[in-house]
């Protein structure tokens, strides 16, 4: 079957998406597919498959398939890649837009449509910090500078979600082998639905880097979701305030934590890379 696609990324997280306003994927194995387009060797390569869906509580939904086929949640730069879709490919002229997920209804913005600064305003939402939601397995009631021990190394860590799990490591220096580290604490028992990982860097009260070990995807270039979890965690540390600039080998994303509202937003730029037909 040929299956129109277009791929996007923000700071280098980059995804498939196919419209499913266009295309019916009736009958096709979705976890088949995912695994077959995202593969960097034998498929076009990204961190995930996108669909572009009609919701049931807002216009527009997000469908949402790792690379190794498993069903996920939520995606911050996902989701603004998604809204510039929407706009450029003229199923929505409006620059404010709602976009369903699996958890929540997101709010995007667009703040330039210009094609070489493409800068989308994302609301991500409260930070969920009750444990059992996360989940995480555990007697206390929050997952915050807990201890956990890998391989004889201990490391305090800091668990919410953001529509899907995510535990930070705040560290000095990023650890050599933080990749292992980070696949060993995404599949530790005490994350049930496993967890996505970041290790956070702060450089100062308004600046952190931050290093992404995605679940069911390895290492990814960029993360909005893991942005807002480090501003979070770095925020509770006192090392930082509720504003600050979120570094990624490959671009920034400014995040902020509203103490009015308690939301979490996210901006940063957004770029298509190419579109073409998928033979699966």
């Amino acid at each position: 079957m040929k299956i129109e696609f277009s791929k996007l990324q923000a700071l280098g997280n980059d995804y498939i998406y196919i419209d499913c306003f266009k295309q019916n994927l009736k009958g096709i194995n979705l976890r088949k597919l995912s695994r077959s387009i995202c593969d960097r060797h034998f498929g076009l390569g990204g961190d995930g498959l996108i669909l572009i869906l009609p919701g049931t509580k807002a216009r527009f939904k997000m469908g949402f398939y790792n690379p190794d086929g498993s069903k996920a949640e939520m995606c911050g730069n996902g989701v603004r890649c998604f809204a510039r879709y929407l706009y450029q490919h003229k199923l929505s002229r409006r620059k404010k837009e709602q976009i369903e997920t699996k958890n929540r209804i997101i709010q995007t913005e667009i703040l330039s449509s210009d094609p070489r600064n493409f800068q989308i305003r994302v609301d991500m939402g409260e930070p969920v910090l009750d444990r059992k939601k996360i989940p995480v397995k555990g007697g206390l009631k929050f997952c915050i500078q807990e201890k956990l021990k890998i391989e004889g190394r201990v490391f305090e860590i800091t668990s919410l979600s953001m529509g899907n799990p995510h535990t930070v490591v705040l560290v000095r220096n990023f650890p050599k082998d933080w990749q292992r580290i980070g696949s060993l604490i995404e599949n530790h028992p005490m994350f049930p639905d496993k967890t996505n990982v970041e290790f956070a860097k702060v450089i100062n009260p308004r600046k952190i880097e931050l290093r992404v070990w995605e679940r069911a995807a390895g290492e990814t270039l960029a993360s909005g979701t893991g942005a807002c979890a480090a501003l979070v965690t770095s925020f509770f540390k006192g090392k930082t305030k509720r504003k600050a600039q979120v570094i990624f080998p490959h671009g920034k994303l400014k995040t902020e934590w509203d103490d009015f509202t308690n939301h979490l937003f996210v901006t940063g730029p957004t770029c298509e890379v190419f579109s073409g037909v998928y033979n699966f």
